[in-house]
């Protein structure tokens, strides 16, 4: 009898190629350009705690929050899919696309919060990974499923979890939470609202298509320039707290002087602009995303110099790694003001 040989398919070779297809689509999920933000400024805050940090703990402390940060943005898109399918600046996100079932992006967010919130929990302490879950409770439940479809304050409230990181890595540093942290949280909670409006106003039929009420949409551009506005005046002197109240340098005070400045100019540009003008919106928009960096990459450079008699002599401890990751986010912010941040 003759048989036929019948060649057997690589199966798991197949299921690794496909799966390693989707590796990219994933990781769009996380949200990258936000999570680096997220990244730079619990670093930031890390940097300047008192005391001396384990390179390795730090590094998982620094994986912990991205991985945090990125589950949060999953999660975010599990919920938003509708809105993202049908407004132009999201409908190339991974789950309008089909790349991504809503399914598979609901468990991939909670096995990424649940793994960053045990991870941080068990290498550094309780009370960073409570803030860590806290911020990923924050945006994806109050901010992203309620407040977002039900006020045009959706981003003034929601913002206190894009500006709890620097509190996070000063806790992760610590095992408390100080004063400095706290300023930075307030740094960050006032930066928000201009920096998003700016970016919003030039995307009103989106939101419209969308049904979401953001402040564009519901009051006017004349009602939203004015926040901005506000806000942009109310940042300048909190900005400059850092400096005033010791824990940071000349080289900050400068940059806080120097960028609060030209951001409160750039907000009075808007405000003082027509409504057919397009450019000054994205000018403060790209701006801030510019600022936000530099401010936050003076404080460690003239804390460092504040404090430079307390250090000890390590070669290499905590601060040296996160200095180079600090250089890299610098870096990459270049590239982020070039592009448009998907933070909704």
């Amino acid at each position: 009898m003759n048989t036929a040989a019948i060649p057997a398919t690589p199966l798991p070779l197949r299921s690794k190629s496909r799966l390693a297809a989707r590796l990219p689509d994933f990781f769009a999920l996380t949200k990258p350009r936000v999570m680096t933000l997220a990244v730079f400024t619990s670093v930031v805050g890390m940097m300047i705690a008192p005391g001396h940090r384990d390179p390795l703990l730090g590094a998982v402390a620094v994986l912990a929050i991205a991985s945090g940060a990125g589950a949060a943005g999953a999660l975010n898109m599990w919920r938003d899919a509708d809105i993202d399918a049908v407004m132009t600046r999201t409908a190339m996100r991974p789950i309008p696309r089909g790349k991504i079932s809503r399914f598979e992006a609901l468990v991939f967010g909670l096995v990424l919060a649940a793994g960053a919130v045990a991870v941080l929990a068990y290498a550094l302490n309780l009370v960073a990974a409570s803030l860590l879950a806290f911020a990923i409770f924050f945006y994806v439940v109050v901010y992203t499923m309620w407040l977002k479809r039900r006020t045009p304050q959706n981003i003034v409230i929601g913002g206190a979890a894009g500006a709890l990181p620097p509190v996070i890595g000063w806790a992760a540093a610590t095992g408390n939470v100080g004063l400095e942290p706290l300023v930075l949280f307030l740094i960050i909670f006032l930066w928000t609202p201009p920096h998003f409006w700016a970016l919003s106003l030039n995307r009103v039929a989106d939101y419209q298509r969308a049904g979401a009420p953001m402040l564009p949409v519901v009051a006017g551009r004349a009602a939203t320039t004015l926040q901005i506005l506000i806000y942009s005046v109310l940042l300048f002197p909190i900005s400059l707290l850092p400096w005033v109240l010791g824990f940071a340098g000349s080289i900050y005070g400068v940059t806080a002087l120097v960028g609060g400045s030209l951001f409160v100019v750039l907000a009075f540009q808007l405000r003082a602009a027509d409504e057919s003008d397009r450019r000054s919106a994205q000018r403060l928009f790209a701006f801030s995303v510019l600022y936000l960096f530099l401010l936050f990459a003076a404080l460690p450079a003239s804390h460092s110099n504040r404090w430079s008699a307390t250090l000890s002599g390590r070669r290499c401890d905590f601060r040296t790694v996160a200095s180079g990751i600090v250089s890299n986010q610098v870096l990459a912010a270049r590239a982020a003001v070039e592009v448009r941040i998907d933070e909704v």
